[in-house]
């Protein structure tokens, strides 16, 4: 059964940083690009970021460049994206999803698995 388990989110300050991760199991983690996706309040989701399955190559929405970087750990099966010069904007849910492209989707259905969610509040 694939399992996709996010943690790390919480409640941080507008310029602080946060790391998340996604635990993986069920599958051969390094065979599948990941990405991260995000749900704000009353919004639908908006996609953040991808990686490849090696980990060699990146993408980012431009709402994030610059500030979020996406990384894999194959040998441990988890996804991390670290969040920094946060702002209001990015409070959401956050998630995980397997497979699919890792640049940006023509469509949230590519993706064949998703996490339950970590939320990250940016307030002060």
């Amino acid at each position: 059964e694939v399992q996709l388990v996010e943690s790390g989110g919480g409640l941080v300050q507008p310029g602080g940083s946060l790391r998340l991760s996604c635990a993986a199991s069920g599958f051969t983690f390094n065979t599948y690009n990941m990405n991260w996706v995000r749900q704000a309040p009353g919004k639908g989701r908006e996609w953040v970021s991808g990686i490849s399955n090696g980990g060699l190559r990146t993408s980012y929405a431009d709402s994030v460049k610059g500030r979020f970087t996406i990384s894999r750990n194959n040998a441990k099966n988890t996804l991390y994206l670290q969040m920094s010069s946060l702002k209001p904007d990015d409070t959401a849910v956050y998630y995980c999803a397997k497979g699919g492209a890792f640049t940006r989707p023509t469509t949230l259905s590519d993706y064949e698995s998703w996490g339950q969610g970590t939320q990250v509040t940016v307030s002060s």
